[in-house]
C-alpha cells in the first residue's frame, strides 16, 4: 500500500473553501490544547471533575507515548518531507510522523468521555471533532493514514485505561446491559 499515493489521491478533495476550516480544526488539536481546555472546563464543574481529570491525564499520557516514546523509536519522516513539492497550508510540524499526536490526544479524550458515559450532546460533537482532527492531518499532508490510525488507536486505548482507573466505583459495578456501553468490563 503506497500511502503517499493515497494522500496524493486525497488531495483531489482539497478545495480553497476547506483550507481554512482544516487549518483551524488541526490547530485546535495542536499539542492537545483544545482537548485539555475541555478537560479543564469539566474539572471546574463539580459533577464532571473526575471526567475532566481523567481526560487531561489521558491526553498527556497519550501525547507522551505518541511523540516522546513511539515517535522517537519509529522516526518516520512526514509525507511533506517525502514530497516537498506539495504546498503546505501550515508550517511543517516539528517531530516525526508516526503516530499522530493530534489523533492520539483527540481519541484519548473521546474514550474518556465515552467510558464515563457523558451525555450524547457532548459525545457526538466530540466524536465528530476527533474524526475531523484526524482527517485534517491527512488533508494538510503532514501525516500518513497509518499515522492517524495508530494515533487514534493509541489514544483510545490510553483513554479507556485511564477512565477505567479513575471512574467512580459505582460506574464500574453496573452489570453489562444495564446502561453501560457494550465492551466495557
Amino acid at each position: 500500500m503506497d500511502e503517499l499515493a493515497m494522500l496524493d489521491a486525497l488531495s483531489v478533495v482539497r478545495a480553497p473553501w476547506l483550507d481554512l476550516p482544516m487549518v483551524a480544526i488541526s490547530t485546535f488539536g495542536n499539542m492537545g490544547i483544545g482537548w485539555v481546555m475541555l478537560g479543564i472546563v469539566l474539572i471546574c464543574v463539580r459533577r464532571y471533575r473526575r471526567v475532566g481529570i481523567a481526560a487531561v491525564v489521558a491526553i498527556v499520557v497519550a501525547g507522551v507515548l505518541a511523540k516522546l516514546v513511539i515517535g522517537e523509536l519509529v522516526v518516520r519522516p512526514r509525507p511533506c518531507d517525502a514530497n516537498p513539492a506539495f504546498a503546505l497550508l501550515i508550517p511543517r510540524p516539528f517531530g516525526t510522523s508516526f503516530p499522530s499526536g493530534h489523533a492520539a490526544a483527540a481519541f484519548a479524550a473521546l474514550a474518556v468521555l465515552v467510558a464515563f458515559r457523558m451525555p450524547k450532546g457532548v459525545v457526538i460533537p466530540s466524536t465528530i471533532l476527533a474524526v475531523l482532527i484526524a482527517f485534517s492531518r491527512l488533508y494538510l499532508y503532514v501525516h500518513y493514514p497509518t499515522d492517524v490510525l495508530a494515533g487514534a488507536a493509541l489514544g483510545a486505548l490510553v483513554g479507556t485505561v485511564v477512565a477505567l482507573c479513575l471512574r467512580p466505583k459505582q460506574l464500574a459495578a453496573i452489570p453489562s446491559g444495564e446502561g453501560r456501553p457494550p465492551g466495557l468490563p
